[in-house]
């Protein structure tokens, strides 16, 4: 195997390999990572074993392939868990329907799902399957629950299946997924020394001591902007409302459930902060005042006076520029979404807004997709489609990235955060 000078050179990859005629793509694609100078490691099922021997992979990698959930290695470790945290990243593919099912389910059975339940490495996941499993409602909420989790999909193609029949669910030529994790390794560490805050979730503002005033954010996409971040080597602050997920590992995370509470946590680590991501639904209104004691129901009408919480992300936006993050805002909207972002774009005094429309045919809100649209000063700035939420974060990092990266000037990279005041 030649030693690659790319974004491969030196990694460490497990490709797992489950039972699918496809299987055999998994040479091409082990002999392909090594040409690119990647150290490659293969653990397969018992039923991949039926299509392609483990004596082919274990000629190219010259090393031991895995497929015992026990086995041990030279040094009397457990193997799939010394491969699991050795790992730079993993490689599933072929991914089968059963194998995406049971990591959905969290379910251990061999030594491929054992290394990527254990591994904190990023995971690709190429499936392979019959149209017809590839479309079935079960293997489409478990493919989703791996977004999720954060996995990243190598979508299958159109072509001759296995059945004889032409659909989806044809394994991705191998070029296709090594791109995937080149593409992995190259965005890899473009945040490394930069301190990044997000805020996240919905706040609730209290009407008495079990009553609030809130709305249905789930805090799905902060959360998946905390965790990219945190895989592009960002040191992360979540600044955590309601959420209805929970926040990633790796990150330091600062509950802030009123709007008063998030205002005070995001101006004390705003200084602090090279970029910060204002993805929080934080309420616009307040109740005037908030009963000590839970208000009874009675026959009258309630009348509630309500006053504006502060605009925190437009404080932010006025901070001197020598303590002012590169800051980044959102707009939900139900209606004219450009001329509103715009707007507050400048208005608020942001570098970028993140607009997403809400109340519509489809309602980004608590769902795990979201359809964006990123606005700057000179306009918008992305075409997107529907994404995975995850898929969302990622594209926005390479986007905010570069704007940082050229808004601190063209001699200084991201990885040299601007000087700050003690």
């Amino acid at each position: 195997m030649n030693e690659g000078l790319g974004p491969l050179a030196g990694r460490r990859i497990v490709v797992g390999v489950s039972g699918s005629i496809a299987a055999y793509k998994a040479v091409s694609l082990v002999r392909m990572l090594g040409d690119r100078g990647a150290v490659v490691d293969v653990a397969m099922t018992a039923a991949a074993t039926r299509f392609v021997g483990p004596l082919t992979f274990e000629s190219l990698t010259h090393r031991p392939v895995l497929d015992d959930v026990f086995e041990l290695d030279a040094e009397q470790q457990i193997a799939h868990i010394e491969l699991a945290e050795a790992a730079d990243a993993i490689v599933l593919a072929p991914a089968t329907a059963n194998l995406i099912g049971e990591l959905a389910a969290g379910l251990v059975g061999d030594a491929v799902t054992a290394i990527a339940c254990a591994s904190r490495a990023p995971v690709i996941v190429a499936p392979a399957m019959d149209a017809g499993m590839w479309t079935h409602p079960a293997t489409q909420r478990n493919v989703a629950t791996l977004r999720d989790f954060g996995y990243i999909l190598v979508e299958p193609e159109v072509g001759e299946l296995a059945s004889g029949l032409t659909g989806i669910g044809r394994l991705a030529e191998p070029p296709t997924i090594v791109a995937a994790v080149e593409h992995l390794f190259a965005r890899a560490g473009d945040l490394e020394g930069l301190h990044v805050v997000v805020s996240a979730g919905g706040t609730r503002e209290p009407l008495d001591p079990v009553r609030f005033i809130g709305n249905r954010s789930s805090g799905k996409m902060g959360a998946a902007l905390a965790e990219a971040a945190r895989d592009r080597g960002a040191a992360v602050t979540l600044i955590a409302g309601v959420m209805s997920v929970t926040p990633p590992r790796g990150v330091t995370v600062i509950e802030a459930t009123t709007a008063h509470a998030m205002r005070e946590s995001v101006l004390r680590a705003a200084p602090n902060a090279d970029i910060l991501v204002m993805a929080a639904a934080v309420a616009d209104f307040a109740p005037a005042r908030a009963s000590q004691r839970k208000i009874k129901r009675s026959g009258d009408t309630l009348q509630i006076e309500l006053v504006p919480n502060p605009d925190i992300v437009a404080e932010v936006g006025e901070m001197p520029d020598e303590v002012r993050p590169f800051l980044i805002g959102f707009a939900a909207e139900s209606n004219d979404l450009e001329a509103n972002a715009a707007a507050k774009l400048r208005d608020k005094g942001l570098d970028l807004i993140v607009g997403n429309v809400v109340g519509g045919p489809f309602d980004a809100i608590g769902s795990d997709e979201n359809k964006v649209t990123v606005f700057a000063a000179e306009g918008a700035l992305t075409d997107w489609p529907m994404l995975p939420k995850r898929q969302v974060a990622e594209r926005l990092w390479d986007l905010i990235a570069d704007r940082y990266r050229h808004s601190r000037g063209a001699t200084e990279s991201t990885t040299s955060p601007r000087r700050r005041r003690s």
